[in-house]
């Protein structure tokens, strides 16, 4: 679903991500792990269009969408979530997921005044999907409550939510087991599987939680210093030395020539 080709970003003289290769397979859940500054949020964050790389391109299921901006990708189905939630916190749950869907009718001022009906409508079909995600993912308790009011864990399902009320071909998620306690992680593991084996969602995830990506991911891709440090299962990853290496420091000493 998603070929990245040769992608680096330097900033200054660091090389944030140096000449990255990967695939996300269509309908996989793909991890992305590697320890902290490996480069993983930088390639989210060229994959969706933030940051322009300085070569390579990204191919969204077999179109060149290097030159895209965000709004553009996520019309195309690219969605992504972030570390720490960017909730709408004055508005309610409900109203968070009914704001998603791009290019509504009620935004342009000529619908406003002659096709109220047809934004009537729409606010229906909006109203009735936001609440068919509310029910998927177990949220009715909190439905009309503040978003800014949402624990951690509450907030993710929600960022999880956003990407059901449009249509979804890949999405990206950034760390959606940081700061949730582990009920409502069990909650969100159980939703990512769902969306992917009932509704074809492709993921690809960045995570510290082994045990979550063991859970869940098969193929996990491992990057360490910028670039591509190895791919396979879980189990490959864990028991590979220089994953072990690049998390744990063995050898560092050596490497800098001190004793």
């Amino acid at each position: 679903m998603i070929s990245v080709d040769n992608i680096a970003l330097h900033f200054g003289g660091i090389r944030a991500v140096d000449g990255v290769s990967l695939e996300i397979g269509k309908g996989a859940i793909t991890g992305l792990i590697g320890p902290n500054g490996a480069g993983k949020t930088t390639l989210f964050n060229i994959i969706a269009g933030v940051y322009e790389p300085n070569f390579g391109r990204i191919l969204l299921d077999g179109e060149d969408i290097t030159d895209l901006k965000p709004y553009q990708r996520f019309g195309k189905g690219l969605l992504r979530t972030f570390q720490i939630a960017h909730e709408f916190s004055s508005m309610t749950v409900l109203e968070n997921l009914m704001m998603v869907p791009g290019t509504q009718s009620g935004e342009r001022i000529f619908n406003a005044w002659f096709r109220r009906n047809a934004i009537r409508a729409e606010e229906h079909s909006n109203r009735r999907k936001a609440d068919e995600v509310i029910e998927f993912l177990h949220l009715n308790r909190v439905a009309h409550d503040q978003a800014g009011n949402l624990s951690g864990g509450q907030k993710k399902l929600l960022e999880l939510g956003r990407t059901m009320m449009v249509e979804a071909k890949v999405v990206l998620l950034d760390e959606v087991g940081a700061g949730v306690n582990r009920t409502l992680l069990q909650y969100i593991g159980d939703a990512i599987v769902r969306l992917n084996q009932e509704r074809g969602y492709t993921f690809c995830m960045i995570e510290h939680d082994m045990d979550l990506i063991s859970k869940l991911c098969d193929p996990v891709i491992v990057m360490a210093d910028g670039k591509l440090l190895t791919e396979g299962s879980a189990e490959e990853v864990k028991s590979n030395p220089d994953v072990i290496e690049a998390y744990l420091g063995t050898g560092m000493k050596s490497k800098t020539g001190a004793a």
